[in-house]
């Protein structure tokens, strides 16, 4: 006979597939729209019901135990057959999620997003375009976009902040810079928010620079910047490999943080949750 008292909470168990996907009870916690404390709470009763210990807590990281990595599918399977099971009986379309990305944000993380996306709703479709803020924020602003994670600068982009991006001077540690010669400057072509940003700081600072290279992504101008060929104004999240901070050694003016935010559709139920997700999972991944 099944012993009732071990009966599993959907709630609960969706909570514990959270805090592993996004490593987090703080990300969880803002997903579910309730405190850190609740989600501990939860968690502390499912380990109670399974009578095994799922997570390991420390000040700065959640992991999973061996017992939690071998409950995870199965909690995954749970969820999925509840999710079959509501549908059922209301019918639903698979949803689509069309997601804007400036080409400055989107890091090596992207992986990862797209993998606790997947995670939380394996039946979504995510279509992901990565451009330029400016790009991104007028497609969003036509309709052809449902969410847009950019650069709030000056191409209108307002939503949800996800957290302040330090921006730096980047270079390759091969490359050299005569005292007394401009500047050799690798950016992305024109319009750009960080290359314009880039420029500014440089004339405030009356210092010479020249355009030694153009690049039509983050991809080309990281090529750029690895090769040695110039500086480039970076955050330290697309910085190449190998990359190294140049601004103070060059004696190159600060640079200002940006705003990364998420824009969203509020017509958009069916996306609703997963949305929060995707802020969460970018909060995290991007160890904000």
């Amino acid at each position: 006979m099944n012993d009732p008292t071990r009966t599993l909470d959907i709630d609960t168990v969706q909570a514990f597939v959270l805090v592993a996907d996004l490593a987090s009870f703080t990300r969880a916690a803002e997903v579910l729209d309730t405190s850190q404390a609740t989600v501990s709470l939860k968690l502390k009763r499912l380990e109670t019901r399974l009578d095994a210990r799922l997570l390991e807590r420390t000040p700065r990281h959640v992991r999973l135990t061996a017992q939690g990595e071998r409950f995870l599918p199965a909690a995954r399977n749970l969820l999925e057959a509840h999710e079959r099971a509501l549908s059922g009986i209301q019918a639903a379309a698979p949803s689509r999620l069309t997601l804007g990305i400036s080409d400055h944000v989107a890091g090596p993380e992207l992986p990862l997003l797209l993998a606790r996306l997947n995670a939380y709703d394996p039946s979504l479709v995510v279509e992901v375009r990565i451009a330029s803020s400016r790009d991104v924020v007028t497609r969003y602003g036509h309709g052809e976009l449902d969410a847009v994670i950019a650069r709030r600068g000056d191409d209108n982009a307002d939503g949800e902040i996800l957290f302040r991006e330090p921006f730096r001077w980047f270079a390759s540690p091969s490359f050299q810079h005569r005292p007394g010669e401009p500047l050799r400057l690798a950016a992305l072509s024109a319009p750009c928010g960080i290359r314009a940003l880039a420029i500014d700081a440089l004339d405030e600072a009356g210092l010479p620079w020249t355009e030694a290279f153009v690049g039509g992504g983050v991809l080309a101008l990281g090529a750029a910047v690895s090769a040695g060929l110039a500086v480039a104004a970076l955050a330290q999240r697309v910085a190449p490999a190998g990359a190294v901070d140049v601004g103070k050694s060059l004696g190159l003016p600060p640079l200002p943080g940006q705003d990364i935010v998420l824009m969203t559709r509020p017509g958009r139920r069916d996306a609703r949750e997963v949305l929060k997700v995707l802020a969460a999972a970018f909060r995290s991944a991007a160890g904000r």
